[in-house]
Order: structure tokens, then C-alpha cells, then sequence
């Protein structure tokens, strides 16, 4: 019987079956694709029930960036006239709000009779308003039954009155600030109070916020820590939309906050809120962009970064920071 040669193949050795292979090459790929179609799938419903939850409570999340570190908080915006403002009695600071009651007319007492000389009108006054109706004869006018009470007018005003204005999650004129999603969430559920409980949605917000619904657009992430050394790069450096952006977080935080100081810095006509429309106008575009951008040209860098920095050191004295 002849020997087989060691350096022959084993003719008796089976192949290696090929399709087994490619089989399960297949449903390695097929489970692969899978898990990321599933992993999207999941991405898309976490975003789409942040997005429902947002719009159903009409309350967003915003990130405001600070020297001090970068927070998440909530925001809203309701009808002033629905709205409590945030208690800053512990503050030694003057208030706008207090200074406007302090003109109010005070309430007289039940009981408190205040008597004027124009009740007792002289004997020729009487005289001459006698004269003036007898004057007016038939002539004098019958009220319409359709013509509107004064009931009716001093609710028109109350409705001109009434504007959109912005409330935080603050608690006694200062801003919550947290530096996770987890923190947020834990705090909004343990019922502490806050200046956002009070607006309608707070309670559906409540029990359907999770952490990764914490998660603020662009549009509401403000890098207020970015603020003064754009300005103090000078004219040709300054980001146009970054500045309009920290403006427009500045006036909200200010009236909600109740930040006299920084009211008054943004008040409309001062050199800050010239810098605000002169940036909005160059970042516009068209024949405004270029009258905005010989505007900003006659606006002092220093000037306007000292302001600023005076704005952000206001606000960052009203945060409240919770780990």
C-alpha cells in the first residue's frame, strides 16, 4: 500500500463550507443594523416627547453661560397681569416696582371722608351751570343703551396693559442655577418653592420632566461669560449675534429678577440700548447694515465693555448655584 505524502492534502478533509460562513457574516450585519436603527429610533422618540413636553407646558430650558460657570434653568413667558413678581424684600437695593407703588394713590379707609373745596360750589356757579342748562334745552344728550360703560373701558385698558413678560425658575429675586440636567430635575420635583410654580403648566412639568428633556436650544443658550472680552477686542471682533443675544437674556433676567440697576443700563434711549439697535442693524443686512456698522464705528469699545461688565457682575450676584 503506497504511503500518502505529507506535503499532499488530506483528500478526505472537508471543505470549509463557505455559505455557513457568508450566513452568518449577514446576520452580523443584520443585527448591527438593528441595534442602530433602534438606537436611533430611541434618539428620535427622546427628542420628540422633550419637544411635546416643552410646547404642552409652554416652559423651556435654557443654559446661561456666566464667569462662574455655565447652569441650565427654566424659563416661561406669561401675561404680566397673571404673574406674582418674585419677593426681593431681603434685597437693600432701591426696586423700580417698590418706587412706582410708592406713587400709587393709597387706598383711603372705609371710614375716611375727604372733603374737597370744589364739593361746595360758590353760588355763582351754580347760577352759570343752571344758565348753561336751561341753554342746552332739548337739545341735551340721551346716553345710547349700546354706548360702552366705564366698566367696559377700564377693561379695555387692563387688556392693552397686559403684555408677555418673562419668569424663571427663581425664588426670592434670585435665579436657580444648575449645573446638571440630574440637579434640575431633582429639584423641580421635590415641590421647593419657586417663582415658576405659580404659572399654569408647572404641574404637568412637574411629572413628565426627565433629565435628558433638559437639553436648551440654541436660541436659548446665552454665553454671557463671552460678553466683555468681545467688546474689548474692538469693533472689528465683535459678534453681532452673541451681543443681541446677551442683550436680549439681560432684559429678561433683569425685569424678572427685579435688577433696578440693569433695567436702568438697558433702558430704551441709553448707550447700551444704542449698542443694541446699532448691532441689530448691522447684523440685518442690506443698506441699514451698513448705516448700523458706521453707528457701532462711534460707539467707545471701552465705554461699552465697562457697561457690560458691570451688567454681568449684577446678574451674577443674583445666582443662586445648586449642585
Amino acid at each position: 500500500m503506497a504511503r500518502q505524502s505529507p506535503n499532499r492534502p488530506d483528500a478526505d478533509k472537508p471543505e470549509p463550507d463557505l455559505e455557513i460562513d457568508e450566513d452568518l457574516d449577514e446576520a452580523g450585519d443584520e443585527i448591527d443594523d438593528d441595534e442602530i436603527e433602534e438606537e436611533a429610533a430611541t434618539s428620535r422618540s427622546t427628542s420628540s416627547g422633550s419637544s411635546a413636553l416643552w410646547a404642552d407646558t409652554k416652559i423651556d430650558p435654557v443654559e446661561i453661560a456666566l464667569p462662574s460657570g455655565v447652569g441650565y434653568t427654566l424659563r416661561a413667558y406669561r401675561l404680566s397681569t397673571s404673574l406674582t413678581p418674585t419677593d426681593i424684600g431681603d434685597r437693600e437695593e432701591e426696586d423700580l416696582f417698590a418706587a412706582k407703588a410708592k406713587h400709587a394713590v393709597p387706598d383711603e379707609d372705609d371710614d375716611t371722608v375727604v372733603i374737597l373745596d370744589d364739593d361746595f360750589p360758590s353760588e355763582e356757579d351754580e347760577e352759570d351751570e343752571d344758565d348753561e342748562t336751561s341753554r342746552r334745552g332739548k337739545h341735551a344728550r340721551t346716553e345710547d343703551a349700546e354706548e360702552p360703560s366705564a366698566e367696559d373701558f377700564e377693561d379695555e385698558e387692563e387688556e392693552e396693559a397686559a403684555e408677555d413678560v418673562p419668569v424663571f425658575l427663581s425664588h426670592r429675586g434670585r435665579l436657580l442655577l444648575f449645573k446638571s440636567p440630574e440637579s434640575l430635575v431633582t429639584f423641580v420635583r421635590s415641590g421647593a418653592p419657586n417663582d415658576l410654580a405659580q404659572v399654569e403648566g408647572w404641574a404637568d412639568l412637574v411629572e413628565r420632566i426627565q433629565p435628558a428633556d433638559v437639553a436648551p436650544s440654541d436660541e436659548d443658550s446665552y454665553e454671557l461669560d463671552l460678553v466683555v472680552e468681545n467688546l474689548r477686542g474692538g469693533h472689528d471682533t465683535w459678534d453681532f449675534n452673541l451681543l443681541i443675544e446677551a442683550g436680549e437674556a439681560a432684559r429678561d433676567l433683569s425685569y424678572a429678577l427685579r435688577l433696578n440697576p440693569v433695567l436702568t443700563a438697558l433702558a430704551p434711549g441709553s448707550p447700551l440700548d444704542d449698542l443694541d439697535e446699532a448691532l441689530r442693524a448691522a447684523a440685518g443686512g442690506g443698506l441699514g447694515a451698513f448705516r448700523g456698522r458706521r453707528r457701532l464705528k462711534k460707539i467707545g469699545a471701552q465705554q461699552a465693555s465697562l457697561g457690560w461688565r458691570t451688567i454681568i457682575g449684577k446678574i451674577s450676584a443674583a445666582v443662586d448655584w445648586r449642585d
